[in-house]
């Protein structure tokens, strides 16, 4: 079973929509000074000052706050100054609305910059997006995803610094918050659903230097994704439930920097990754709570995997990648189709210290102990079979309830410099409660 979800299935899609996109959004060439529209202070704000996002963005100058009142906006904005924090006053009544017409809505270039306290839906691709591709008509065609142009590294330089903070992303095309060719950063406290591929995604990315935690991430196609996004990379105290496909982590040479290498996952809430009001999954998964796709040396840790249909955990080799090196150490895997899994040939595999009630192959964890001297191979295990319900059109899943705002929206901005800081992974303990968001540390 391939667990990679690609969207190439909205490849023809967006292909097609670009042009008129274009032409209709009012994204704005993101370049202009406007100093002398910029009247002093460092905050702009929107619709008080400015009547569109996108106005006000392409007015600040790096470092500034674009503060946004709340309202319904039907436009894509381009950030491309550095260290701007694009915010709303609150976050469940400012609304990028996307019209299922406007192909991303949030594309942040800008080195630095933030996105924080507003719900972004109904674009054609995705949510909200940081990438180092600088090119507009890239952006549109989706550059970077398996099936569009491949990512060109040396044109188009990482983005340092990004940070998505409660974001409510929701029924778009593709992502819901959306990071590649992007490095030191942070997706916090954010919620997703109703994507056609997956909610959160970091991919394209070595080192990566990102951190992903608390979110939820529910009623997607896949929960959260990671492709090729190496080194630096921690998943951390997230609700992810009721997805088709809970989190995958994959290595896929139809994009750069394969194989992926080194992601940290723990203390998450991974259950019920059955759910049938969800878009079809762009590869038919269905039922899965953790998969890794050809990942390497990734630490799979303290993690309530739960109510997985087919499978809590799988570990599996798509062409040209064998997974290597991964450790699935201290979970809770129970009550799934099989909560175990190891369907790769390579023996650098690991896996003990789980709660399990059912591995494949049997005795697994004797089979492929961790802190063994190296084992032999082990026979294919193999998830239990289920066959994947229709799905609905992702335009069509229901909106989520109200989220958590920003406590103090006045409050100075705060540019993504120097993330995501120190990260304790072993700070996060085993949830005990599928219902609830996992605590974070303090």
């Amino acid at each position: 079973m391939q667990l990679l979800s690609s969207g190439r299935v909205f490849a023809a899609l967006l292909t097609a929509v670009a042009l008129a996109a274009t032409g209709c959004s009012s994204t704005g060439s993101g370049s202009g000074s406007g100093d002398a529209e910029h009247r002093p202070g460092n905050v702009l704000r929107v619709p008080q000052d400015f009547p569109t996002v996108q106005k006000a963005v392409d007015v600040a100058r790096d470092g500034e706050t674009v503060l946004v009142s709340p309202g319904v906006y039907r436009e894509s904005v381009r950030v491309t100054k550095a260290r701007l924090t694009l915010r709303g006053t609150d976050r469940n009544g400012v609304v990028l609305d996307g019209g299922l017409k406007l192909v991303n809505g949030v594309t942040v270039t800008g080195p630095g910059s933030v996105v924080e306290n507003l719900t972004v839906h109904g674009y054609l691709a995705n949510g909200v997006l940081f990438t180092g591709v600088t090119d507009e008509k890239l952006q549109q065609r989706g550059a970077g995803g398996s099936a569009y142009d491949p990512l060109d590294t040396a044109r188009f330089p990482v983005v340092q610094g990004f940070r998505a903070s409660r974001v409510t992303a929701y029924d778009n095309g593709l992502y819901g918050i959306y990071a590649f060719d992007a490095r030191g950063g942070v997706i916090e406290d954010s919620y997703a659903s109703g994507q056609a591929d997956s909610g959160i995604y970091v991919g394209q990315c070595k080192p990566c230097d990102t951190l992903v935690r608390g979110n939820t991430v529910e009623r997607n196609a896949v929960g959260i994704e990671l492709t090729n996004a190496s080194d630096g990379l921690s998943v951390l105290g997230n609700r992810v439930v009721g997805n088709r496909v809970g989190v995958t982590v994959n290595s896929n040479d139809l994009e750069a920097l394969a194989p992926q290498h080194g992601a940290v996952i723990a203390g998450n809430v991974v259950a019920d990754n059955n759910a049938s009001d969800t878009p079809e999954q762009a590869d038919g998964g269905f039922g899965i709570g953790i998969g890794i796709g050809g990942g390497t040396a990734n630490l799979v840790q303290r993690n309530l995997v739960r109510g997985n249909r087919a499978a809590g955990v799988i570990v599996t080799d798509p062409a040209g990648h064998p997974a290597s090196g991964n450790r699935v150490e201290g979970n809770r895997t129970d009550g799934n189709g099989v909560d175990l899994v190891l369907a790769s040939a390579d023996p650098g595999n690991c896996f003990g210290g789980n709660q399990p009630a059912v591995q494949s192959p049997d005795g697994l964890e004797g089979l492929a102990a961790c802190g063994a001297q190296g084992h032999g191979p082990v026979p294919g295990g193999r998830a239990a079979p289920v066959q994947a319900p229709p799905g609905v059109p992702f335009s069509q899943v229901a909106a989520p309830p109200a989220q958590p705002s920003l406590p103090d929206p006045s409050a100075p901005g705060r540019p993504a410099t120097d993330l995501p800081g120190a990260v304790d992974a072993d700070a996060y303990r085993l949830p005990t409660d599928v219902t609830a968001l996992p605590q974070r540390p303090s």
